[in-house]
């Protein structure tokens, strides 16, 4: 449900971006702080690897998967958040690789998996990257994620505890 939640609201976000900022200047929200700007980014995050968005799309379509075969063995809450905030990232972020300029389907002159994802969030304008509500999910999820397997916790619902002395 985490999963679709976040799903959703990534596609509603770009979509409402689009309709009304692409290709005009920056809402600014919070001046020197926060403002809406929309960005095609053909890279990974804070745009690395730019250039090489069929590999991207490939590496997506795989944690996607790689998540649906975990979910199967999930017995534990906080990591069903966790697997649900970086499925509905990766589903956002791949959608945009398999539908959005230059690529999505009915464009082959573009070239399949080539699709750029739309960042329109910046925080820090001019010294911190450009993202969106996937991202955020990714790295969120990320960081719970290490944070969960540090303290032991396991995806079937067990913690292991490091070895302790009577």
């Amino acid at each position: 449900m985490i999963a679709v939640v976040i799903y959703a609201l990534d596609l509603l976000t770009k979509t409402l971006v689009l309709r009304s900022l692409e290709g005009g200047p920056p809402l600014v929200i919070i001046p020197d702080l926060l403002q809406f700007r929309v960005i095609f980014n053909s890279g990974a995050a804070f745009s690395i690897g730019t250039g090489m968005t069929f590999v991207f799309t490939i590496v997506a379509a795989g944690v996607v998967i790689a998540i649906l075969r975990t979910a199967r063995k999930l017995r534990s809450l906080p990591w069903a958040i966790t697997l649900g905030m970086l499925l509905g990232g990766a589903l956002g972020n791949l959608t945009d690789r398999l539908l959005r300029y230059p690529a999505g389907f009915g464009r082959p002159a573009a070239g399949q998996l080539q699709g750029h994802v739309v960042d329109f969030i910046e925080t820090f304008p001019g010294h911190f990257p450009v993202w969106n509500v996937a991202d955020s999910m990714i790295v969120c999820g990320g960081i719970l994620a290490v944070l969960l397997a540090w303290r032991g916790y396991q995806i079937d619902g067990t913690r292991e505890v490091s070895g302790k002395n009577g």
